[in-house]
């Protein structure tokens, strides 16, 4: 919307020198203008721009000339100076373009004259012999060529001398690069001049090839022909050399073709020479000797791959491909050519190599396309859709099109773009219709997965060949699939693109095709009705990307279309407000008018002229419980298409209203977006404000007159004045005490934008300027803001103050300011680590305060009347340097006596603060622009040295092998001496050398410590700034440990920003830089070894932001030591790493500590652009350690190398140039894993994470089979194709450890790894013939991995084989499978074996069942035959027949005894001989008759077993797997059932199953039984399943069909309810519930479903509530009860469990004060709430102590402490009595109690969690409905956020108090919560002793509460009931003693507030607030008490000007009398 400025074009001037001025003047005459004066006069100018005018006379002069003035001597001087001009120009000045473009119109008799005097100018340029001015002349022959006809004809006349010029040129520049090797800077600048100057050289043979013509083919002896073949064998050594850029080899490429094509006879063979030096077939003898004498390294040798792709390159760009000019050899060299390049692209694979390759396939799709415009038959057969090499090119666009490379990507677009076309051009005349190829590409992209990028553009090619329709006409639901994948950012863009396209063409074709209107209401249902539904019912994120990225495309495609959007919204925007999750139709309405008004398609005006949209409207959208909602409401206010369109006065009002609710949101992305659009409206009104000025100025005052009755421009930008004003009084008055975290953030934000937008240049009308708004208290507020413990708000303050800065210290006094900067220097040295931050900050505001050296600064340091008198020295400059100067010699002093007890320094005076706060004086020094040259040269010496002191002192802690355990935790004194011996042992015994090094120090140290001892003085100074009487504390680890690693952290971070001081052309020890090169040395040793030495992640890890510092200055200086310094220290590391040295001092444990971070610093600081050659020749020494041929070697170096790897491939910066590496990594992790040493495993397996992490991405959602962090197996190999073979060998071996016939556990260490890449590939529908990576030979591996012995390796073999299989290969693969699981009658059955397979058929069926690309025949048949097929594998569901046939024995009567006899007998004929257990059977039936039982029919019994004898399985694993198959069938063929698929067998197999179940009998185990619980909750998942089958209504109908076939199963859900394990309850108790809410919901059909399961369960719930001792069940029974109608329940209480209904709610209360868990509480607590409201509705009596429980209850469940879950229940407690309780006419509960309830209302509405303040916010919800119901109002605000529902809340609240009369009352309640409860004393002691013991405590963290809003709100409130009902209560003794208490607490607070120290908001920061937070309370009660007490004349003045001001204010204002107590006149009201 805001327009950008425009960038002023610089122009620098040219000067002549005193000769040429001479020369012009002799000629120019005076009073006469001619060319000699007009050039003289343009030489004056000093303005560049001035001098294009000039120039642009010069030949309208010149034309005016006769035609003998050519011969004039002045014509011949002017051109000599233009000549001379121009050549001295530089490329890019604009003058060099406009004189080239003047003197191309010179007159033709001037011409010969004009290029004479070029010639001479361009000779004497080609002259040069300097190798570094080279470039300057190659910029003039590039200018001379470029549309320049006097440059050209030069060039022609100078032929031979430039050619000489550039040969030479060349030779040089190479040479010259060879003698700089090393020095990357020259090098770089010279490889730059190498490919102009190739550049150059290509463009003369291009432009000139006349001046070649002649004498170039007749005489090889010829001076051009020889230049020319010195020229071809420089671009053919350039071409070769490998060190060179990549741009000049490719460059280099195009060179030799090109002059190859130039020098070749004849051109009809030069197709085929090139053809044969790709193929590699040149055969010398039929090639020209020139050839081979200057190309014979391409002809003889192998060449390169690199070298082969640029020759392509060359080729394509070179060659002319149009009009069939090469003939058949043309088409065979293009063919060749396309081979060439995709075998290159397997081989290929550094980054900026496949981005060429990919370029360069683009350029051949386009050579292609130009030579089948004339091609031969024969190429049209080649190049179809179905030929060999575009098949190819499929491939490769396949494998790339989701390269991690953005380039690579784009470029593959545009390959399949050409391909389309080229088929298309092979086609054209073809009848056939449609065209296989597309009908094929179409078919195979569709069945992709929508995760899949490349598929995206690959569609929208295909629309632009086939058309939308004909691809709707193969799936319609297209369009509302592409929008459900806009859910994820990542592909957001692409689906909206493809959309684009396809609406796009959609409505083209309907235009072109269809003449009626009609079509328009076809083209939005399909691409505007489903948008409308997403936009309405849609996720957060879905919806927001679809407004981002496809509504605007569609109203840009369709703007018409906005007004159907809107009549479709509009008429249910009023009944959908949304919710907090939902957008709802005002959500929709609201971004769709953002989305139209942003883009031009709409007017505000017109919006609300036309009433598309109410002012009400908006104002709920503003306040909207759903925050993207809010935003659109504020952008449809906001963002505007002109960037001056005029603010209107309810847009501002809209706006106000919006800043009341909404500064206080706790997401950072609606923070972020609130200021951009707060931020554009501010703009437009800036800009339109000065539209307005000029407007002002150009009015007459007729004008004026005329539009009197219209808005004047000043009347309107007196509105802007008012509004800013209104804006910024709400900003500084949310930064009150106590305000919270977002709300400053954001008014400081807003604020910032605010002081930036509207700071105009001098001179220029400005409608608002932020200064004059400023006064010193709202400059104490910004100042206090430093105290926040967020570092973002001290930013944002600190940069507001700066924009502030002049009118901040003219407001402020010295003494404040002199307390101020007591303030930092005490927070300087605290123990709190975050007091220093604040003390920086402090400091960098005041040293720009030109008094401070007089003010503050003098009583600690030494003026300097020099210093301080001299005004050339900026105020910061002098500040900054003295603040540093009494920084450093209080942290010497404290350094020093660190020494001597470095405990007394941890606990008294910590050092870290002082450095940090000299690190942040340093950071905003204009170190460019310093006066005081020599004193900070001397201060920089001595921080460096204070920097090697201070880390001396507490390296040995961080040093330590155990830093963090180093020292006791204890605080006693028995502790506190072992810790001083410790510390006694460890710091004189400093084992590190270079600390003992560093405590020596060198010369230079002595002489500057000497310097130091004149400051000696200072240490009484020091002792007196950190207080006289320190109290002692308690010492401990956490305190020593942060001091010494914070003190690290801190020299670290001073020292790199001290190595910035470098200059980079420094080269000796005399620089002018402020630091020298010595000492820069001395820092990167420092850095060096204490990187290879810390222990402590802290520490090192800051070490490593310092270092990091160092090495990119390092890699930018010019001095050539400091330059290779980088270089040495990484090959000294690598060296020491591969050493295995005993006395190294390398740390091996705690991931190699700080070695990965110095070599990671040392890397990252190579030039992006260079070779990386410090890269590579690390990663081949580290992948060489990592994984070592021999075993024998060294561990040490192997585990340094495998976590220095982790720590590179985890590095962004080191970006796709790490990439050619991860192969190896890879396979070292691998390798790793199975070395026997713990220390390899580990660091194995944290560099696989790294790597899977780096090929996959992050891992974003928590789905682990989710497609979106996969890739396809071909893509995968195609990028690692090293990692093909070693995978399927590794997988190989893996499989053969677990085939071996022996059951011996063998366990392969990588098969865990193994599965997990794989299991992240998956196949494509796009693989097709041409890739040799096939993903086949993995499953046969794949599935043997199932047999192995490890649980969770099986498991993940099934994940693992679901990517490998088609979704059409499923059924036959599945079968398969089942085929491969064992009969009964197999001898030898292996349990893990079948669960492994189980496990795999489990996941293939369900990725089959889940799929969306089934075709339905193909499926059901597929269905079928898995059915059937597992129908012969039922036994393994199925218990051991021997235990089912015994208990069935066991329970007949002696009535049929002989029938066991019989059956008996027929066992021992019929069994099988390879069951064991058959003569024991048989035995025990014979001798059932002697038991008794019930009588069963032998008849039914003899099948049965008979028939199940085949059908055993002993194992309750594979049970349980087998029947979670058929679980998963049954629940999908439930669904199938509906769509007419019934197979009625599957269900009577279930049946038997469930029948023959452990369930229906008696369970024989111990739940200790391995399996069991995991078969028994299969089971029941099955028992469910079915019965959800059979209570559907065709089940339920008996006369149905499916009724008759379809049998209920033996088990109903109340058996499963009484069964004796938790966990098959647990599970019925869950389907229970959801059944209960899909018919509450109405989701199932009243009458029909599973309605009929529930019935009559009532009796069996209360029954199991009442004994169930199972947590999860009881609260499942608790809450299907809750769920259920009360009418049906309590009737059965007395029945079931003796209870009356008022005795259910005394337990179910019981149960909410007894219980332990939080669910249990939560849900018993809605439960009894449900029980009040019901028997009070029902007028039954409930006891008052009872209901005093309840309310109690919930009073308990909102506090602050409680957890989430029980806020929540009472949020839905409250929501539910709303109605009955809350609101209702009548006080159904009493005063005192119902307005207890609405405290809990209020309380959850102030809550730190957005859960519980949304769902609290539902109570207003339904009040402000109801209101809007029973008053009738037209709109009200319902769906609010929670600032607005506490407003609501107490404005309902007053309402009510007068519905029920008890004004009185109620008024004195509220003015007690208004006062509020705390004990201020306690408080402060409680506090205060916190803070003293915890070191990190920062108090009171504040994310959302503020109490003086709530204060704020409720006190507007309360007066506006007071005003209306005119309330006075006089003599009321209650108010009495709320006066009294007020009073008390007034006389504390000012008490305790002036017992505070000078500066509280810093050194007390929580109590201050607290204190300052009770003050405002306490006087807003008084005022408001005082109001009552007063008589009616004066009570009324005073309430209308209370009830104005509160009624205008969203939070209290008063807050100027923090410290001072309260007002003295509130005060003695109340006494009077």
């Amino acid at each position: 919307m805001v327009l950008k400025k425009k960038k002023e074009i610089q122009v620098d001037a040219f000067f002549l020198d005193q000769q040429q001025l001479e020369k012009l003047q002799m000629f120019s005459k005076a009073g006469e203008q001619n060319l000699a004066s007009l050039l003289l006069h343009c030489a004056q100018l000093s303005d560049g721009i001035q001098q294009i005018q000039c120039i642009k006379q010069i030949i309208p002069l010149v034309k005016k000339m006769d035609q003998n003035s050519a011969c004039d001597p002045m014509v011949k001087a002017c051109l000599d100076v233009l000549g001379e001009t121009y050549f001295s120009l530089g490329a890019k000045n604009p003058l060099k373009k406009v004189l080239a473009s003047s003197l191309n119109g010179l007159p033709e008799q001037f011409m010969t004259l004009a290029v004479q005097s070029f010639v001479c100018c361009l000779r004497e340029e080609l002259k040069t012999t300097d190798v570094y001015l080279y470039r300057k002349v190659l910029d003039n022959l590039t200018s001379c060529m470029e549309d320049f006809s006097l440059g050209r004809a030069s060039i022609k006349n100078l032929f031979e001398e430039v050619l000489q010029f550039l040969q030479k040129s060349l030779l040089d520049i190479q040479e010259e690069n060879r003698k700089n090797h090393g020095n990357r800077i020259v090098q770089t600048q010279l490889m730059h001049d190498l490919l102009i100057a190739i550049k150059v050289s290509m463009m003369l043979v291009q432009k000139l090839q006349e001046n070649i013509q002649g004498s170039l083919w007749k005489h090889h002896e010829s001076f051009v022909w020889q230049s020319m073949c010195s020229l071809l064998k420089s671009s053919t050594n350039f071409l070769m050399d490998a060190t060179l850029l990549q741009t000049v080899q490719t460059t280099s490429g195009l060179a030799v073709i090109l002059y190859t094509k130039a020098m070749y006879e004849p051109v009809e063979e030069l197709p085929a020479l090139v053809s044969d030096l790709l193929l590699g077939s040149m055969k010398q003898a039929g090639v020209p000797a020139w050839f081979v004498s200057n190309c014979g390294s391409l002809c003889t040798e192998e060449l390169p791959d690199s070298v082969l792709l640029f020759l392509c390159h060359g080729a394509l760009a070179m060659l002319e491909w149009k009009n069939g000019s090469m003939g058949e050899n043309g088409e065979k060299l293009l063919l060749d050519i396309a081979s060439v390049l995709l075998s290159l692209s397997s081989e290929l694979k550094e980054s900026s190599m496949a981005t060429s390759l990919s370029r360069i396939l683009a350029i051949w799709t386009n050579s292609a396309l130009a030579a089948l415009a004339s091609g031969s038959p024969d190429l049209k057969i080649k190049l179809n859709g179905n030929s060999d090499v575009i098949g190819k090119l499929l491939e490769y666009i396949y494998t790339h099109w989701e390269h991690p490379l953005d380039a690579v990507r784009h470029q593959t677009k545009l390959i399949f773009k050409n391909l389309l076309q080229i088929h298309q051009t092979t086609i054209t005349g073809s009848n056939e219709k449609p065209d296989p190829f597309f009908a094929r590409l179409i078919k195979r992209l569709l069945s992709l997965e929508w995760h899949v990028k490349g598929k995206y553009a690959s569609l929208g090619c295909l629309v632009e060949c086939v058309g939308t329709e004909n691809i709707l006409q193969l799936d319609r639901t297209i369009p509302v699939q592409i929008l459900d994948v806009m859910n994820d950012q990542s592909l957001a863009p692409y689906a909206s693109d493809l959309l684009e396209t396809m609406f796009t063409n959609h409505k083209a074709h309907f235009t072109l095709s269809i003449q009626e209107s009609t079509w328009i209401d076809r083209w939005h249902d399909i691409w505007v009705s489903p948008l409308l539904v997403i936009l309405c019912e849609g996720n957060h994120d879905q919806t927001t990307y679809i407004i981002d990225y496809y509504l605007p495309k569609l109203l840009k495609c369709s703007p018409d279309s906005l007004s159907y959007m809107i009549k479709i919204l509009q008429a249910s925007a009023d009944a959908n407000l949304g919710s907090r999750s939902t957008r709802g139709a005002l959500g929709a309405l609201m971004a769709c008018l953002r989305t139209a008004r942003a883009h031009g398609h709409l007017e505000l005006s017109t919006i609300m002229s036309n009433g598309l949209v109410s002012t009400e409207c908006i104002k709920q959208g503003l306040v909207h419980q759903h925050n993207q909602v809010c935003i659109d409401a504020l952008g449809l206010l906001c963002e505007t298409h002109r960037s001056t369109e005029i603010v209107s006065m309810e847009e501002m009002e809209l706006i106000q209203f919006f800043l009341m609710y909404n500064l206080n949101s706790q997401s950072p992305s609606v923070r972020q977006q609130i200021g951009s659009l707060l931020r554009k409206l501010f703009c437009r009104i800036q800009e339109s404000s000065q539209v307005l000025y000029k407007l002002e100025q150009n009015k007459t005052k007729q004008e004026l007159l005329e539009n009197s009755t219209k808005r004047h421009p000043l009347g309107i930008l007196q509105q802007y004045k008012d509004f800013m004003s209104s804006v910024c009084d709400r900003l500084f008055e949310v930064l009150f005490p106590g305000s919270s975290h977002p709300t400053r953030f954001s008014a400081l934000s807003i604020l910032g934008s605010i002081a930036e937008i509207f700071s105009a240049p001098k001179g220029q009308a400005q409608v608002f300027q932020l200064d004059q708004e400023i006064d010193s208290a709202r400059v104490r507020t910004l100042i206090q803001c430093f105290a926040s413990t967020f570092e973002e708000i001290k930013v944002l303050a600190f940069g507001l103050l700066m924009k502030l800065r002049d009118v901040a210290f003219n407001l402020q006094d010295s003494e404040n300011l002199d307390l101020l900067f007591q303030a930092a220097v005490d927070l300087s040295t605290s123990t709190k680590p975050y007091d220093c931050v604040t003390a920086s900050y402090l400091l960098n505001f005041l040293v720009h305060h030109n008094g401070l050296q007089h003010i503050s600064l003098g009583k600690w340091v030494e003026h300097n009347p020099q210093i301080g008198e001299n005004t050339s020295i900026s105020t910061v400059e002098k500040n900054t340097l003295a603040v540093i100067k009494l920084l450093l010699v209080n942290v010497e002093e404290e350094i020093f006596q660190a020494k001597k007890s470095l405990l007394q320094a941890a606990a008294s005076f910590p050092m870290y603060g002082r450095v940090h706060c000299i690190t942040g004086a340093l950071q905003q020094l204009p170190f460019n622009n310093l006066t005081l040259i020599a004193e900070w040269k001397e201060m920089v010496a001595r921080l460096i040295l204070m920097s090697y002191k201070l880390s001396a002192v507490v390296s040995p802690v961080v040093q330590s092998s155990s830093p963090e355990g180093l020292i006791p935790m204890d605080s006693d004194s028995e502790s506190s001496g072992r810790l001083q011996m410790i510390l006694h042992e460890i710091q004189p015994q400093d084992t590190n050398d270079y600390f003992m090094q560093a405590k020596i120090l060198t010369e230079h140290c002595k002489v500057e410590s000497e310097k130091l001892d004149d400051h000696r003085s200072m240490e009484n100074i020091c002792t007196e700034m950190r207080g006289k009487e320190r109290q002692t504390c308690d010492v401990t680890a956490q305190m020593v440990l942060v001091c010494c690693w914070r003190s690290m952290k801190e020299v670290s971070l001073l020292l790199g920003t001290l190595c910035k001081l470098l200059p980079s052309q420094a080269t000796s020890e005399h620089s002018d830089g402020l630091i020298t090169v010595e000492q820069v040395k001395n820092i990167g040793d420092y850095f060096k070894h204490h990187l290879l030495q810390s222990r402590h992640r802290g520490a090192f890890e800051l070490a490593y932001a310092g270092f990091v510092q160092l090495t990119e200055m390092l890699s930018r200086c010019n001095s050539e030591s400091l330059r290779k310094m980088p270089e040495q220290w990484l090959s000294c590391v690598l060296k020491e790493i591969k050493s295995c040295d005993p006395s190294s001092t390398l740390c091996a444990t705690r991931r190699s500590a700080g070695i990965p971070f110095y070599i990671q610093a040392l890397l990252a600081s190579e030039p992006k652009k260079s070779k990386t050659d410090l890269l590579k020749m690390t990663m081949k020494e580290l992948i060489s350690l990592a994984a070592p041929l021999n075993e024998s070697s060294s561990v040490i170096p192997q585990v340094h190398a495998l976590n220095i790897l982790r720590a590179l491939f985890r590095d962004t910066r080191l970006g796709e140039n790490i990439m050619p590496y991860v192969a190896d990594g890879i396979q070292a992790a691998i390798l790793g894993f199975m070395s026997p040493i713990w220390a390899v495993r580990n660091s194995s397996t944290l560099l696989f994470s790294a790597l899977i992490t780096r090929i996959f991405g992050v891992k974003r959602g928590k789905d682990e089979n989710s497609k979106k962090n996969r890739m396809t197996g071909r893509e995968f190999f195609s990028r690692f194709p090293s990692l093909y073979p070693f995978l399927l060998k590794q997988l190989e071996v893996v499989t053969n450890t677990l085939n071996s016939e022996a059951e011996e556990l063998k366990i392969h260490p990588s098969l865990f790894l193994l599965l997990l890449i794989l299991g992240r590939l998956y196949p494509s529908p796009m693989d097709g013939t041409y890739s040799a990576l096939s993903m086949a030979p993995f499953v046969p591996f794949i599935i043997r991995c199932g047999h192995s012995p490890v649980y969770r390796s099986r498991e993940m073999s099934g994940r693992a084989l679901v990517p490998f299989v088609m979704v059409n290969e499923v059924p036959q693969t599945v079968l398969c499978l089942l085929e491969g699981l064992p009969d009964f009658t197999s001898p030898c059955i292996r349990q893990n074996n079948i669960h492994g397979t189980l496990l795999q058929v489990f996941h293939l069926l369900q990725s089959y069942l889940e799929s969306k690309q089934l075709v339905s025949s193909d499926f059901q048949q597929g269905l079928g035959d898995i059915i059937t097929c597992i129908g012969t594998k039922l036994w393994l569901a199925k218990r051991s027949f021997g235990r089912l046939l015994g208990n069935r024995v066991v329970k007949l009567g002696k009535s049929i005894c002989a029938a066991f006899w019989m059956l008996g007998e027929h066992i021992r004929k019929t069994a099988l001989h390879s069951c064991p257990v058959v003569g024991l059977l048989a035995g025990h039936c014979q001798r059932g008759w002697r038991l008794a039982g019930s009588s069963v029919r032998v008849q039914s019994f003899l099948p049965s077993f008979c028939s199940g004898r085949e059908k055993t399985n002993p194992c309750l694993v594979t049970r349980a797997a087998c029947l979670d198959v058929l679980v998963m069938l049954s629940t999908h063929l439930g669904k199938f059932q509906k769509q007419g698929m019934q197979l009625f067998g599957f269900w009577e197999e279930m049946n038997g199953v469930i029948s023959d179940s452990e369930l229906v009998s008696s369970i024989p185990y111990s739940p200790a039984v391995p399996g069991l619980i995991q078969y028994l909750q299969s089971i029941t998942k099955l028992v469910i399943s079915v019965l959800s089958v059979t209570a559907g209504p065709d089940s339920q109908d008996s006369s149905s069909p499916v009724a008759k076939k379809v049998a209920k199963p033996s088990l109903s859900i109340v058996h499963l309810l009484h069964c004796e394990f938790h966990e098959v309850r647990l599970l019925a108790l869950e389907a229970i519930l959801l059944w209960l809410k899909q018919i509450n919901s109405k989701q199932i059909a009243e009458g029909g479903g599973v309605l009929c399961l529930l019935t009559d369960l009532e009796g069996t719930l209360l029954t199991m509530a009442s004994k169930e001792k199972n947590l999860q069940c009881f609260c499942k029974v608790l809450e299907i009860l809750y769920n259920m109608d009360l009418r049906n329940v309590l009737p059965k209480t007395e029945c079931f469990i003796n209870m009356n209904a008022n005795e259910l709610l005394t337990w179910s209360l019981n149960i909410v004060d007894t219980s332990n868990s939080t669910e249990v509480q939560s849900i018993a607590l809605k439960f009894a709430s449900k029980l009040v409201i019901h028997l009070l509705q029902n007028h039954q009596q409930i006891s008052e102590v009872v209901l005093k429980k309840w309310v109690q209850l919930i009073v308990y469940f909102c506090g602050d402490e409680q957890q989430t879950e029980m806020l929540l229940a009472a949020a839905e407690v409250l929501k539910s009595v709303t109605s009955f309780l809350l609101i209702n006419e009548k006080l159904i509960l009493g005063l005192s109690d119902t307005l207890t309830m609405w405290k809990c209302v209020v309380l959850l509405l102030q809550n730190e969690d957005l859960v519980v303040r949304d769902a609290a916010a539902e109570v207003i919800q339904v009040a402000q409905s109801e209101k809007k119901s029973s008053e009738g109002t037209e709109f009200a605000l319902r769906i609010v956020n929670a600032p607005m529902a506490l407003d609501l809340a107490f404005g309902v609240l007053c309402e009510q108090l007068q519905r029920w009369g008890e004004i009185h009352a109620g008024v004195l309640i509220l003015l007690e919560w208004l006062l509020g409860d705390s004990n201020l004393k306690e408080d402060s002691e409680t506090s205060a002793t916190e803070e003293d013991h915890y070191l990190f405590d920062k108090g009171e963290v504040n994310f959302w509460a503020e109490e003086l809003t709530h204060v704020s709100q409720l006190s507007k409130h309360l007066l506006l009931l007071i005003s209306m009902t005119h309330l006075t209560l006089p003599d009321h003794r209650e108010l009495n003693r709320l006066s009294r208490i007020a009073l008390d607490q007034a006389q504390l607070v000012g008490h305790l507030l002036r017992e505070l120290p000078p500066t509280p908001e810093f050194s007390k920061t929580t109590e201050f607030t607290r204190l300052a937070i009770q003050n405002e309370r306490i006087s807003v009660c008084l005022k408001i008490l005082n109001l009552l007490k007063s008589d009616d004349t004066c009570k009324n003045e005073n309430l209308d000007k209370e009830s104005i001001r509160s009624s205008s204010s969203g939070s209290c204002t008063h807050f100027t009398k923090w410290a001072g107590g309260l007002n003295s006149s509130d005060v003695q009201g109340i006494r009077d």
